[in-house]
């Protein structure tokens, strides 16, 4: 049987408490926090695709903040953003290339005969569902659009 994402970071909680890790424990706990409010918020236990949601919607808002954090000229805190974002994109399923992004693209703007910015949507909502957490879909959206336009 294999195991969830929810035991594994679970699993890994403990280890940074034996390890004395405390950076590593603070994103660890913060993301086990996140995933219980989902849980709490909406009733439901969540599956591995809807914590990877969490993860990547994590990831995306201490990439922003560290960016905002270099702007002005704080490295130190853009770095233990950096640390936390090292952190979770270990939960992360394995990236897929730029060649298989692309091809994935073509594969469905094809299949939905994609050939207008009107169609982007469409194409988006199809490639969240295959790529989703496997790749960055801020990436993916701007090569959509490229394509598109």
């Amino acid at each position: 049987m294999s195991e969830t994402l929810k035991i594994k970071i679970t699993e890994a909680v403990k280890d940074a408490m034996r390890a004395q890790a405390k950076e590593r424990l603070s994103t660890l706990r913060m993301t086990t926090a996140a995933i219980k409010q989902k849980e709490v918020d909406e009733r439901i236990e969540l599956n591995d695709a809807q914590i990877v949601d969490i993860l990547v919607k994590m990831i995306k808002q201490r990439k922003e903040a560290a960016g905002q954090f270099l702007t002005a000229g704080r490295t130190d805190l853009s770095e233990k953003e950096f640390a936390e974002i090292k952190v979770l994109e270990e939960f992360l399923p394995v990236q897929v290339s730029d060649e298989e992004v692309d091809a994935t693209i073509q594969e469905i703007m094809t299949s939905l005969q994609a050939i207008s910015a009107k169609d982007m949507g469409k194409v988006m909502t199809e490639l969240k569902l295959k790529l989703g957490g496997r790749a960055d879909m801020a990436v993916v959206g701007q090569k959509v659009k490229k394509l598109l336009s």
